[in-house]
């Protein structure tokens, strides 16, 4: 069937003007009830008749903590209650746009930022600083809120701040006499809760709405002990004699019509009664016929849950609700409302209190009655409570009857972890004096487990140290870490095995163990070489450990300090005047430089083992000891030990020094030692290509390595780089942009006439071009220095290569090229009979901004040529021109401000231009 255009058309715009509508109607009433808004019911009807994504973007248009429309939570007459449902929009600060906006509440802890204003006078200033009270709040400070939400600043008169948001509190604090001379800034942290403060009531969520719930269904089996009533539908089924099927309403009057046996009431009577009712009429009326009764649908009753609950008043629940079920729909029992003592009431008795704890701690459900219409439900407030946190299964709050122990409690959360130490149980109670005082409890003894708790109690069972005993830990480049059990004569062997054990690239010469005897005891460090160990196992190479002691092994290749950072700050610790910090330092060609923990009878080889021995490029002759001591107990001297390397290292133990806490060893590297020197050629040589250099090789030597350059080669446009001069260059253009800058600024702060205007938009222009270059690092060289061939002798301006250099050489050019201020930008092809403004003209000639006094030539080497204005003999037109050459007509800039900057800046700006585009031709 096909569709209506014109029926789709007229859908869209109804749409579109319901949507306009509602958005208009709603955000009207947003401004005009600030952040709460009540739309209206006929609002909700034109919001559910919009479409999926229209409706979307109404809620989205309230906020986005706005509730969904069509079923959702925006705000409906509770068809229960009959009570509104507020839509709560989100609070917005007015000064961020954020949302939500953090306020004060009970205990909040914020930071105020206390700092002059900068308005004050220098008399203002010192009647502030001599002001004691006022001078301590100058910075930063944390403050916390009381439990009523109010701020006390020492020495000053306190401030009421519960519920206002940071700038709501900067303006309440402004406002304060003795504050005005501060410009205040407010944060409000947000902490979380831990330990006994982050303790909740127990069991209120479990009442709370949610996708569950407790309410009772309205189909399935029927107690027998149902009670009947009006609304409640009846299935009769009658077969034999008689075959029939009937469904029954029971009437207001609780009477049931049935056929052939008249009517039959039912109302109070049990579903039981009533079906054992219809079966003996049907035996006694109906000979023949049997039949067979059943509930259809349910009725609905109406009960009262009143008291502590977040919704009191009238529910309709089902017929076979619960007291439980009730709660649910009235929203759950609220914080200060009792679990324990929850009353059913019924025709002014009460017939059952049901105890939650029963339902939600063993799954008890006799006392959870099923209503009937007008029951009450009465919810008291909570009774006397006791905290219980730390090493428990269940911590919370929970509500007791006063009767209960330390035991009872304790089951109440579910018992004990595993890792508790019940013996270190604390309790905190508030004494008969009004005294907090802390009790230690044993809940091992049975005397702690009958102490009767009271309320206001807290319960912290902490958990067993974690520190291991009889163990050892094993950590770093092993293919097994963690603890290991600790035995008696355990050496290290007995621990780490064979080098299978270890990790590739692991360092087996240097393994370090940290001891701590005791709690008490120092830190004690000492180290080992496993390959000795495992060469020799149980032999003095093999160290016997201690419980607690923590083996570290190392890599060769990663470094060390991290891991023995925290072990040097634990030594530091330990320091006093008889006995230094514990530590060493080895420098220079070693693979692991930097600080070690200092060991008794420790040598020179011993703090070489631990920096991973001495690196490739060492020097193993001699090495700088440096060591420090006290004299006399007034001053540090230094002293510089000369250590023969070699025979230290070769175990002779007179040159193997002893060490002190810190000294210092430093290992030289070899004379020129340094890493594999490279140059690239490329382009017009005969050999191209990658050359390894030794240095103080010059570049015509590394010509005639390369074979020379080709006949086809131009010397005069050879492009050299050098990675030091790219830096140098980055770093003046930078420090050019920032002069520039200031003279742009200067600019601005001239007089407003429409010469500055333009003038400071040219030098904007090119400051951007300035900051934008790429720097190039391009060194001008002597053509002579590469066409010198083999056996000629070099130039005086060769130059000595370095690591990195670039060389590029390009074929034979035939142009001239004209940039800058021209018509056209253009190459031409290369004539002895042209001069410059020849070429100049060939591009269109000069532009207006061209500043004809300033026009420069390059050379295809890199060389500036300057023309310039000449007043006599010479003109500036007679400069040569070469092939290669790039003619450049620079822009005119204000001759009355910084003329040599802004020439500077477009020369270097065509230059950098220029050797960019040379490289990029020649790798073209």
């Amino acid at each position: 069937m096909a569709s209506n255009p014109l029926s789709s058309r007229s859908f869209s715009f109804y749409t579109f003007a319901i949507f306009n509508l509602l958005v208009f109607s709603l955000l009207s009433a947003s401004l005009a009830f600030a952040q709460t808004t009540q739309p209206t019911q006929e609002q909700l009807e034109m919001l559910d008749q919009l479409p999926p994504d229209q409706r979307a973007a109404v809620i989205e248009a309230l906020g986005s903590n706005a509730p969904q429309a069509g079923g959702s939570n925006l705000q409906r007459v509770n068809e229960e209650s009959m009570v509104p449902v507020e839509l709560t929009m989100p609070s917005v600060d007015p000064m961020s746009g954020e949302s939500p906006i953090r306020r004060a509440n009970a205990g909040s802890r914020i930071i105020i930022s206390f700092y002059p204003l900068d308005t004050l006078s220098d008399t203002e200033l010192a009647r502030l600083r001599e002001d004691p009270t006022l001078n301590a709040l100058v910075g930063d400070q944390v403050f916390a809120l009381d439990d009523s939400g109010v701020l006390t600043i020492p020495g000053l008169e306190s401030v009421p701040l519960l519920g206002l948001s940071e700038n709501e509190i900067e303006r309440r604090l402004s406002a304060s006499s003795y504050l005005t001379d501060f410009d205040l800034t407010v944060q409000i942290l947000e902490l979380q809760p831990t330990g006994i403060e982050a303790l909740a009531p127990f069991g209120y969520d479990v009442f709370a709405p949610n996708e569950t719930g407790f309410d009772a269904p309205t189909t399935g089996p029927v107690p027998a002990d149902y009670v009947l009533g009006p609304g409640d539908t009846v299935r009769i089924q009658m077969y034999g004699n008689t075959n029939a099927i009937y469904e029954f309403d029971v009437t207001r009057d609780g009477l049931l019509n049935v056929p052939e046996i008249g009517p039959v009431t039912v109302a109070g009577i049990s579903f039981s009664e009533f079906r054992k009712d219809v079966n003996d009429r049907v035996a006694q009326m109906m000979i023949g016929t049997q039949v067979s009764v059943t509930m259809g649908q349910l009725r609905a009753i109406r009960v009262f849950v009143l008291g502590d609950v977040n919704r009191p008043g009238s529910h309709t629940v089902g017929g076979l609700s619960t007291i439980s079920g009730a709660l649910y729909r009235s929203g759950g029992i609220s914080d200060v409302g009792s679990l324990r003592k929850i009353q059913l009431k019924r025709n002014g008795r009460t017939v059952v209190t049901l105890d939650a704890y029963d339902l939600l701690l063993r799954g008890d459900t006799r006392k959870d009655r099923r209503l009937q219409p007008g029951d009450v439900i009465f919810v008291p407030p909570v009774g006397a409570t006791i905290s219980v946190g730390g090493a428990v299964k269940r911590p919370a709050i929970y509500e007791t009857t006063g009767d209960e122990t330390l035991a009872d409690v304790v089951e109440m959360a579910g018992g004990l972890t595993a890792d508790a130490f019940g013996p270190g149980a604390r309790l905190e109670r508030i004494n008969d004096r009004r005294e907090r005082r802390v009790i230690e409890m044993d809940l091992s003894a049975a005397t702690a487990t009958n102490t009767r708790v009271m309320s206001g109690d807290v319960l912290t069972v902490p958990e067993v140290l974690p520190d291991f005993e009889d163990t050892v830990t094993v950590s770093g480049h092993v293919r097994r870490p963690g603890p290991y059990q600790w035995f008696s004569g355990m050496r290290l062997t007995g621990l780490i095995g064979s080098t299978a054990e270890l990790l590739e690239g692991v360092d087996p010469e240097y393994v370090l163990i940290r001891r701590k005897a005791g709690p008490a005891a120092p830190i004690e460090v000492v180290s080992a070489n496993l390959r000795k160990a495992l060469a020799a196992p149980g032999s003095g190479e093999d160290p016997l450990l201690q419980s607690r002691d923590q083996i570290i092994v190392f890599s060769s290749t990663h470094s060390r300090q991290r891991v023995i950072e925290p072990i040097l700050d634990d030594l530091n610790r330990q320091a006093t005047r008889d006995a230094p910090s514990k530590r060493v330092t080895i420098g220079g060609s070693v693979r692991a430089p930097g600080l070690y923990p200092y060991e008794s009878q420790m040598r020179i080889s011993d703090l070489i083992r631990a920096g991973g021995g001495l690196a490739e490029m060492a020097y193993t002759q001699q090495a700088d000891l440096t060591r420090y001591s006290i004299v006399n107990g007034q001053q540090r001297s230094t002293e510089i030990v000369q250590v023969d390397l070699a025979r230290a290292l070769s175990g002779d133990v007179t040159a193997d020094i002893l060490l002190k806490e810190h000294d210092h060893l430093r290992i030289s590297s070899v004379t020129n030692w340094q890493t594999e020197w490279s140059v690239e050629i490329d382009g017009e040589v005969n050999f191209p290509g990658v050359f390894r250099i030794q240095r103080g090789e010059t570049l015509s030597n590394l010509i005639a390595r390369a074979g020379g350059i080709t006949d086809e080669a131009f010397a005069e446009g050879a492009v050299f780089l050098r990675e030091s001069l790219k830096t140098q260059e980055r770093e003046q253009m930078l420090m050019l942009a920032k002069r520039v800058e200031a003279d742009l600024i200067a600019l601005s702060l001239s007089a407003d006439t429409d010469a500055n205007k333009e003038t400071a938009a040219t030098q904007q222009m090119l400051l951007q071009q300035l900051r934008d270059a790429e720097a190039v690092g391009r060194l001008v060289i002597n053509p002579a220095v590469l066409s010198a061939g083999a056996g000629q002798s070099a130039p005086l301006d060769d130059i000595e290569l370095m690591d990195g250099d670039v060389l590029l050489i390009p074929v034979k050019s035939q142009v001239v090229t004209v940039l800058g201020e021209v018509q056209q930008g253009t190459s031409h092809v290369y004539n002895p009979e042209l001069r410059r403004d020849d070429y100049i003209e060939m591009s269109g000639g000069a532009t207006r901004r061209a500043d004809r006094g300033m026009i420069y030539v390059v050379r295809a080497s890199g060389a500036v040529v300057a023309g310039g204005r000449s007043r006599w003999f010479a003109r500036s037109d007679q400069i040569e021109i070469r092939p290669g050459d790039t003619i450049v007509v620079p822009m005119e800039v204000d001759r009355g401000r910084s003329l040599a900057i802004w020439a500077s800046v477009t020369q270097i700006l065509y230059q950098v231009a220029i050797a960019i585009a040379a490289i990029d031709s020649f790798n073209n």
